[in-house]
């Protein structure tokens, strides 16, 4: 099957994690301030958690999310199973991220059926050359760490800034960058022509998430303008 259309707007990409504690900001309202900040991507990741929690919080995010801005894409993190429940139910999960343990992304793309969104977790060469691939049942590719983070720990050494550069002149699909991105680093990021930043704690734990994310959008297009 065919990978949809492009029209995806990845540069301020939110994953959703566990909100500090005694926040007052749940991950549904986190994910509806970012939404209205101007995040193009929410993914929904909440680890641990089982099936039916996991659909039960996409349901509300998706729900919430389209209600202030349709424009926003709703992914859901590993779980085609419950991407596939819900959208059988007409809620609005455009589709999944998976990662290179999960179910290959043939199959994803087969399940999830043309119009869905299916993004790969990658962040070495070989991997991107890998993806490459299978890139005609692929949108884009998450590529990191940035940085080293507690958020997720993938084995793989922290790329930085420099190493975007190769890995985005390899890969013939979009790459966001993720792993403890924040705010101040997506000019520089954007220089190295990746498509947007992933983000979770800057986002997460931000007193105002909705302008949070348009600081993200001003400095990443601000990158975009003086690239080379």
């Amino acid at each position: 099957m065919s990978k949809p259309m492009g029209g995806i707007d990845y540069r301020c990409y939110f994953v959703t994690g566990t909100p500090l504690p005694h926040s007052p900001h749940s991950v549904v309202d986190t994910a509806v301030a970012a939404a209205r900040g101007g995040a193009g991507v929410i993914q929904v990741r909440s680890k641990p958690i089982t099936a039916r929690d996991l659909y039960a919080l996409s349901e509300e995010v998706a729900n919430a999310v389209a209600a202030v801005n349709p424009n926003t894409r709703v992914l859901i993190d590993d779980r085609v199973d419950v991407a596939l429940a819900l959208r059988a139910h007409g809620v609005g999960i455009h589709g999944v991220h998976v990662g290179q343990d999960d179910l290959d992304v043939s199959d994803v793309r087969s399940l999830l059926g043309p119009d869905a969104i299916v993004g790969l977790t990658t962040g070495t060469l070989e991997l991107v050359q890998a993806a490459n691939r299978q890139a005609h049942y692929l949108d884009y590719l998450g590529c990191g760490p940035f940085r080293l983070t507690p958020t997720k720990d993938s084995g793989r050494p922290a790329l930085g800034v420099s190493g975007y550069v190769p890995i985005v002149a390899a890969s013939v699909l979009p790459v966001v960058a993720i792993g403890d991105v924040t705010v101040e680093d997506a000019t520089q990021l954007a220089g190295t022509g990746v498509a947007g930043c992933a983000i979770v704690r800057g986002i997460m734990n931000a007193s105002d998430p909705a302008d949070y994310c348009a600081r993200v959008l001003r400095a990443f297009d601000a990158g975009r303008t003086v690239r080379p």
